[in-house]
């Protein structure tokens, strides 16, 4: 059955369209003949008990350049609608959280995926914390002399911002690094968050395994590899994708986790993994299904819709 289908997420016009996971997943819905409707957060309200959006009918094509066309703008009632992506990317700031108290109004009648109750309880480095078996020594702390001690047990952290994304902020502090109070300071200028240490992994610079989960179930995975220099494996700051398959361990880590993701209605989730270590859980907005999909030949955006399609039905 055709679907309408909204799609929550930032601009369009300047994605990179073979790596946009937000663009996969809307050419798959377009090919299955589901109906797509484009906005951005900003165009998101909330009006007199209803939860609306303005934007755009979208078309979207593999060409560069011209990958999408727009309709006529118009307002639409989500509560019509029988599905609406939550893309945005992070930070997951109070706008952020904002959008996902509008869109939990009109979920599930309307299917929001994923689950923004959840995505709102679940941060990436938040819910990682509820399997520490599974996760490298983990601290999260706003006051200097508590980061300081664990700094002192570990030796080699990895300190970065607890709601950052896209590798942005993260600093690799050695047994010989002094800069701890001035990353303190830095980062306790900018807001008022804690932040998140962890013991490095040298591990590492093998890469940074990006495995995808489909409504609880690993589906596969790409090693990310950092840049020469570089601690950081993420995309955005220069890691290199390439082919890997799953470990024993990673089928673990999934199989322990996959049940609660299924449960919450987190149906396309990112999880990082370091050697044997789980370090992060990403509901807000993976990525990594284009690169998937080039290197094994899995249609990701298929096995994403299948989801969305039995749970509709």
């Amino acid at each position: 059955m055709p679907l309408k289908v909204a799609i929550q997420m930032d601009p369009i016009a300047p994605i990179d369209i073979d790596a946009d996971s937000t663009f996969r997943i809307a050419e798959e819905a377009q090919a299955r003949g589901h109906e797509l409707f484009y906005y951005t957060p900003d165009k998101l309200s909330y009006r007199e008990g209803r939860i609306m959006a303005r934007g755009w009918p979208l078309t979207v094509r593999r060409e560069k350049g011209n990958h999408f066309t727009l309709g006529d703008e118009q307002d639409i009632d989500l509560a019509d609608w029988d599905v609406v992506w939550l893309r945005q990317d992070p930070p997951f700031d109070m706008g952020y959280i904002t959008t996902t108290h509008l869109l939990d109004m009109i979920h599930p009648e309307t299917l929001v995926v994923n689950d923004p109750f959840w995505v709102r309880n679940y941060p990436e480095k938040l819910l990682v914390l509820q399997f520490p078996d599974l996760t490298p020594p983990t601290m999260i702390a706003r006051d200097l002399e508590t980061l300081k001690e664990f700094k002192h047990k570990h030796g080699d952290i990895i300190l970065k911002p607890l709601y950052g994304n896209g590798g942005a902020g993260v600093f690799r502090l050695d047994v010989n690094d002094r800069n701890l109070t001035s990353l303190h300071e830095l980062f306790m200028g900018i807001n008022r968050e804690p932040l998140i240490a962890q013991k490095f992994l040298p591990d590492v610079s093998n890469g940074d395994k990006r495995i995808i989960l489909v409504d609880g179930e690993a589906v596969g995975a790409i090693n990310r590899v950092p840049a020469k220099g570089e601690t950081r494996s993420n995309m955005h700051v220069g890691g290199r994708p390439e082919k890997i398959g799953l470990t024993a361990r990673d089928q673990e880590i999934c199989e322990a986790i996959g049940p609660l993701l299924r449960e919450k209605g987190q149906i396309f989730v990112g999880i990082d993994v370091i050697g044997d270590y789980l370090t992060e859980i990403n509901v807000t907005s993976p990525t990594g299904i284009q690169e998937l999909e080039r290197f094994d030949g899995t249609n990701i955006a298929e096995k994403i819709w299948q989801a969305i399609e039995r749970r509709k039905a």
